[in-house]
């Protein structure tokens, strides 16, 4: 299903939403295990980088957006709402924001070390360099459908 046949039946049956915008969007790293723990309610939460949005020339996401997860196929799989965005360094993202992302065994080594490898990553692909207290923009949303 695409994004906007899963919107469109979404605002169907909660018609209160009908002039609301969303973004369609996968994540970047195993979009489908993500959306689909993200669909299963594991992952309320997500971390990008800061620098990023400024150098690809988009806005930081922001409280009461609707989003809809994508996984690899761009299929739409559910659609969540954000609930909190908010800016820190990367060494002072917080164990309770690593169990809220859903993934690996949930502890705040495991988010660092896979976090530290993808944004490692990103930022090389944009010509910067990740370091330790980077801006991160940590998101936290609700599945709404």
């Amino acid at each position: 299903m695409q994004a906007s046949e899963l919107w469109d039946q979404f605002v169907t049956e909660h018609p209160e939403y009908k002039n609301k915008s969303y973004e369609a969007w996968n994540y970047g790293v195993d979009p489908d295990e993500l959306a689909h723990l993200t669909k299963d309610g594991a992952k309320t939460a997500t971390t990008s980088g800061h620098e990023l949005y400024a150098l690809e020339g988009e806005e930081l996401p922001k409280e009461n957006e609707y989003s809809v997860i994508l996984d690899s196929n761009n299929q739409a799989v559910c659609i969540t709402k954000t609930t909190r965005v908010y800016v820190v360094p990367f060494n002072e993202v917080t164990a309770d924001h690593a169990f809220k992302e859903g993934e690996g065994d949930r502890t705040l080594a495991y988010w660092k070390k896979v976090h530290t490898d993808f944004f490692v990553n990103e930022y090389k692909q944009s010509n910067t360099i990740f370091k330790e207290d980077s801006l991160v923009v940590c998101e936290e949303f609700e599945v709404i459908y």
